[in-house]
C-alpha cells in the first residue's frame, strides 16, 4: 500500500490526504475532514471492504467510494456497485489507472478495471438459484431443509450443491461458503435465524 501511496502523492492534481488501516480511524477521518474520492481496500483486517462502502455511502453520501481489491471476481464487481462504490480496481493494474479512476470517480463518472461481459468471468457465475442454495448453505442447512426451504426436491439441491462447489473451485460445502464470502456473494455477517 505504501507504494500506492507514494506514487498517488506524485500526481499533482491529487490530494492524498491519510491512509489508515481500520474502520474506526476511517470514521474519525470522515467526521473531521471533506473526503472526496476515498479508496478503500476489499478486505480491511477483519472487516467486509463491500460492507463498509455500503455504510460509508449511507452515511458520508458526499464522498464517493473506489474499491481495490487482489480479486478479480465479477461477484465482487457487482456487489462493490450494489453497496455503492463508483470504481473497482483490480491490484495488478497500474498506478495510472488508479489515479485515472480516482480522477473519473471525483468527475461523477464510474470506474472499472474489468469487463463484466467477459466470458471466463461470467462461465462460473452462480445462478440465481445456486445463490440462494449458497445463501442456505451458510445458514447451516441441510440439503433436506433446503428443499423444503426453496420447495425443490432433495436430489435438485444436492445437484446445485455440487455445481456450486464445482464453480467456486473447492471441496466442500464449507469451502463454498468461503469463498462467496470472499467474492461477495455472501454476506459474512449472515444471519443464522
Amino acid at each position: 500500500m505504501s507504494g500506492i501511496l507514494k506514487s498517488l502523492e506524485n500526481e499533482q492534481d491529487i490530494k492524498v490526504m491519510d491512509a489508515v488501516d481500520n474502520p474506526e480511524k476511517l470514521y474519525d477521518i470522515l467526521l473531521r475532514k471533506e473526503v472526496d474520492v476515498l479508496v478503500m481496500d476489499i478486505r480491511m483486517n477483519d472487516y467486509n471492504g463491500i460492507e463498509l462502502t455500503k455504510q460509508i455511502t449511507h452515511e458520508f453520501p458526499n464522498t464517493k467510494v473506489i474499491i481495490l481489491s487482489g480479486y478479480n471476481f465479477e461477484e465482487y464487481v457487482r456487489s462493490a456497485f450494489k453497496a455503492g462504490a463508483k470504481g473497482f480496481i483490480a491490484k495488478e493494474n497500474s498506478i495510472n489507472k488508479l489515479a485515472d479512476a480516482i480522477r473519473k470517480v471525483n468527475d461523477g463518472k464510474t470506474a472499472i478495471s474489468i469487463s463484466l461481459t467477459d466470458p471466463t468471468y461470467s462461465e462460473n457465475r452462480l445462478t440465481e438459484t445456486e445463490t440462494k442454495v449458497l445463501h442456505n448453505i451458510a445458514k447451516d442447512m441441510t440439503n433436506l431443509d433446503i428443499s423444503l426451504s426453496l420447495g425443490m426436491s432433495k436430489r435438485t439441491v444436492e445437484h446445485h450443491v455440487s455445481t456450486i462447489i464445482q464453480k467456486l473451485n473447492c471441496f466442500s460445502r464449507v469451502g463454498a461458503v468461503v469463498e462467496g464470502i470472499k467474492r461477495g456473494i455472501i454476506d459474512p455477517f449472515y444471519s443464522k435465524s
